[in-house]
């Protein structure tokens, strides 16, 4: 399908933070998806947690598969919409890549850890593997990708970050600002970068009402009380009576998660095309001075936004989920009390880091972020076992 005007083509890229010689049989986008997709961080992600821990069962999401399903749905809606896939991939792949080890409660430790030393916030972190973290090239650190994919990565910014952040990108050619201006001027970043943003919701949504069920801590009868799930379990009743029976509850509940999962895909893909057509952007800069397009219908939005508060009263909430939330915690805060007090004990080429960080002006703040980057990157299970191995107690066993 051909690209529309308002797409980003890799023939138009802003380029990257080191010039690079063209592939001769891939465009720079597709360049940029293999390039995540063989990175360590990105290997990492298939344990680490998504809501359930890793160690609860093998067929829970982890944020691997999570990657994954936000990549194919945005795919799926890229085509419709004339957007590029490869792009649309490449950041749905690269998007969790900084995400600490036990989810979000990970990073609500990490990050009062880091309060007097800058903070934790795992979309800088994501940015800052491809920048800086990975060590797979011989003349740059990080993974060199196109100024659109570090775009799409940099979902949330507080200005203080984004003014750090402009500091230290290069000077594009175009004359524009880095990855960071956006949040100062109040501008949106590309639509495959905003398609980005609502597939990871979508995905949020469909694949922890599975996992939530699975896990027995929340029902399809629980469910019937959210009306947008209760419209596509009684259209599957309706559709599918033999499905009823006691002995089909898996298959019920995946079709009717499957129907749900297509009714908000076309809600986006049409809501999304009215926006397209009243605005009529002629390139991507006229996306970018525009308001945000990738969008759900309103009902839809409202729909959806009541699922959210479900999840988070029933399942995120549980308390069987906080029980384990706040042992994840502990283990994060110990770690890095731990580091910070034996930088040493990390692994060596964290240690060179930290020793290089005593010639830094303010050496506590760059030990402190090396220490934030180590356990950043930590499966949950390489966590638990540090862990084990500095303090002499088992968590989450």
């Amino acid at each position: 399908m051909a690209l529309a005007v308002y797409a980003c083509d890799p023939a138009r890229s802003r380029g990257r933070r080191h010039a690079e010689p063209p592939a001769p049989t891939r465009s720079d986008f597709q360049r940029d998806r293999d390039r995540v997709i063989h990175c360590s961080a990105f290997r990492r992600l298939v344990y680490k947690t998504q809501v359930f821990l890793n160690h609860e069962g093998d067929l829970f999401r982890t944020r691997l598969t999570h990657s994954l399903e936000v990549a194919q749905l945005g795919r799926s809606i890229a085509r419709s919409l004339g957007l590029h896939e490869d792009l649309v991939e490449a950041i749905a792949l690269s998007h969790d890549l900084g995400h600490t080890p036990f989810g979000h409660a990970g990073q609500d430790a990490l990050n009062d850890c880091m309060a007097d030393y800058g903070g934790f916030e795992h979309n800088l972190q994501s940015l800052r593997i491809v920048d800086r973290l990975e060590e797979r090239y011989p003349d740059f650190d990080g993974l060199n990708l196109t100024f659109e994919t570090r775009e799409g990565i940099l979902k949330h910014c507080a200005n203080r970050n984004a003014v750090m952040i402009e500091a230290e990108e290069p000077a594009y050619a175009d004359g524009g600002g880095g990855v960071g201006r956006r949040f100062l001027d109040r501008s949106q970043p590309s639509l495959e970068a905003q398609l980005c943003n609502l597939a990871d919701e979508i995905a949020y949504n469909a694949h922890d009402i599975d996992d939530g069920v699975r896990s027995g801590l929340i029902t399809v009868e629980q469910l019937e009380s959210v009306p947008l799930f209760r419209q596509y379990l009684d259209q599957t009743r309706t559709r599918h009576p033999h499905l009823c029976d006691a002995a089909q509850d898996r298959r019920l509940l995946y079709e009717s998660i499957r129907q749900m999962l297509s009714a908000q895909v076309y809600d986006v893909i049409d809501a999304t095309t009215a926006q397209l057509q009243a605005v009529a952007p002629g390139d991507v800069r006229d996306v970018r001075a525009a308001p945000p397009l990738v969008q759900f219908s309103d009902p839809m939005r409202r729909a959806s936004i009541e699922l959210k508060q479900f999840l988070l009263r029933n399942l995120y909430r549980h308390a069987q989920v906080m029980a384990t939330t706040n042992q994840a915690r502990r283990i994060v805060r110990e770690l890095f009390a731990a580091y910070m007090d034996a930088p040493q004990t990390m692994q060596p080429g964290f240690v060179a880091r930290s020793e290089a960080a005593r010639d830094d002006l303010d050496e506590l703040q760059s030990r402190a972020r090396v220490v934030a980057d180590f356990i950043a990157g930590m499966t949950d299970r390489f966590a638990v076992r540090e862990h084990e191995r500095i303090t002499g107690v088992r968590l989450l066993a």
